[in-house]
């Protein structure tokens, strides 16, 4: 059973960057030909999704974030990391870590889901 769990700070300022973390079990970030993916979900609003990192490591983002958004992998710990600089209150949202890409039904894992609000 492969099992995501996001870690990462609940509370950001704006301005600040947000670097969250998914823990992945049951699975290898390398198998072909999985992708593995960051998505959100804004109070009262649909999901959107960020962006992702491929078995072979290259990377595909939301145009609307790019210029914002990084998402990196660490191999030896199973586990993939999402940056968003110049964070604001707009990207408030439940930040969701799963395998998958594209559109919803595309995604067979996903990890609980871990609540980001941009604050002062």
């Amino acid at each position: 059973q492969v099992q995501l769990r996001e870690s990462g700070p609940g509370l950001v300022k704006p301005s600040q960057t947000l670097s969250l973390t998914c823990n992945v079990s049951g699975d290898s970030l390398t198998t072909k030909y999985y992708y593995w993916s960051w998505i959100r979900q804004p109070p009262e609003k649909g999901l959107e999704w960020v962006g992702a990192i491929a078995h072979s490591g290259g990377t595909s983002y939301n145009p609307a974030l790019r210029r914002r958004t990084s998402i990196s992998r660490d191999t030896s710990k199973n586990q993939f990391t999402l940056q968003v600089s110049s964070m604001t209150p707009e990207d408030t949202a439940v930040y969701y870590c799963a395998r998958g890409v594209g559109d919803v039904s595309n995604y067979d894992f996903w990890g609980k889901g871990t609540l980001v609000t941009v604050s002062t």
